[in-house]
């Protein structure tokens, strides 16, 4: 089944494991949970031997157990939950896992963007159907949110701070009322919410002032900040993980020098320490240094040493990837990152020699194709 999709939802990907926990579990469950909330933290951070499994449970999101706990108990009450953090901090990831080990269904979600109406968290309409025999619950088209609410599962809501006034406010009686109404019917006129219903949402720190929620919508979330990793074990231990998945999925052969990686790691501190003492956006890149976009470049480096090069990966290709992908600006985060290479890179290649020299090859080739 997973070789038929592009990317497999968490309860497919892992669906295996899932049904290994819940065969084992014997916690108390809230609601209709598929797994109790120690299970389920365990299925997200991965087990222990003192947990007792014959079998082991990998880590999937790397952070602060207190912040999955937090989340957890969060859904077992009846308030919704809103990740916020920076981009890149695996706010998604994390809100998918939950949902999967929840109920086993992440896909019931709502993107919030700017064309995003209240039609996409309550209900539309399937207009021939209305034309035919007019406006009934077999007519309309219930949104992902609502389907939630009828299932008593997890609904999900990326971005909410991209989304407009109107279309939060809608969120506010779901969250607080757990109905909707449908007033265009007489009957059947009205959808109530399940006991395991709750909601997942996501924003982007970097957003605020785009579309800031009211106080009366703060109320009915617990707030989970999720922090920008800073802790090299654990970027590495991320970057690692999203790595070899890629390497499965995409069938590839390719040995990660740990060399490399500590370059890789090593530039991104570099380049956050600089962004972190410059005096103006002009000194800053556009990129926001994630892990993330750690991982975007890691994986542009593997693609093209599997396609374009020997199959090796090399601190050149690494490097033109690096530029490649946190340039967006022309000149300025060009001249930023030559700065970076001329002031830091090539020191340090001098000293060190080997990677680092030729990593500073590959930023200038690099620099000076995009120039």
């Amino acid at each position: 089944m997973m070789s038929d999709m592009l990317r497999a939802p968490a309860e497919v990907k892992y669906a295996d494991e899932l049904d290994y926990l819940e065969s084992v579990d014997d916690g108390p469950k809230p609601f209709s949970w598929r797994l109790s909330p120690k299970m389920i933290r365990l299925f997200i951070l991965g087990s222990e031997r003192a947990d007792g499994l014959d079998r082991e449970i990998p880590q999937k999101w790397f952070g602060d157990r207190s912040f999955v706990e937090r989340s957890i108990v969060t859904l077992a009450s009846d308030r919704g939950l809103l990740l916020i953090g920076d981009p890149g901090t695996g706010k998604s990831w994390l809100a998918e896992l939950l949902a999967a080990a929840i109920c086993r269904n992440s896909t019931l979600v709502v993107q919030g963007t700017a064309g995003t109406t209240e039609d996409h968290i309550k209900y539309s309409w399937n207009v021939s159907m209305v034309i035919a025999k007019g406006q009934s619950r077999q007519s309309m088209i219930p949104s992902p949110i609502m389907t939630a609410m009828e299932g008593g599962v997890i609904g999900r809501f990326e971005e909410l701070t991209r989304s407009t006034s109107d279309v939060q406010d809608a969120l506010i009686s779901i969250l607080s009322e757990k109905y909707v109404s449908i007033p265009e019917l007489d009957d059947d006129n009205i959808v109530f919410a399940q006991p395991g219903f709750s909601i997942i949402a996501t924003a982007n720190s970097r957003d605020r002032g785009v579309n800031d929620l009211s106080s009366a919508l703060k109320r009915r979330f617990n707030f989970v900040r999720i922090p920008v990793v800073t802790n090299k074990k654990s970027e590495e231990e991320i970057v690692r993980f999203r790595t070899e998945e890629l390497l499965r999925r995409h069938r590839i052969e390719l040995d990660l020098p740990p060399t490399l990686l500590d370059i890789l790691l090593q530039s991104f501190a570099d380049l956050r320490s600089a962004a972190a003492s410059a005096t103006s956006d002009d000194e800053r890149l556009e990129s926001a240094l994630s892990t993330a976009e750690q991982i975007g470049v890691l994986e542009d480096a593997i693609l093209h040493s599997h396609f374009f090069g020997d199959r090796v990966l090399r601190a050149q290709t690494l490097a033109g990837s690096l530029v490649g992908s946190l340039a967006r600006r022309s000149p300025e985060d060009l001249a930023i990152l030559n700065k970076y290479l001329h002031g830091v890179v090539e020191p340090r290649g001098k000293k060190d020699g080997g990677p680092w020299q030729e990593f500073l090859e590959g930023g200038r080739e690099a620099i000076a194709t995009l120039s």
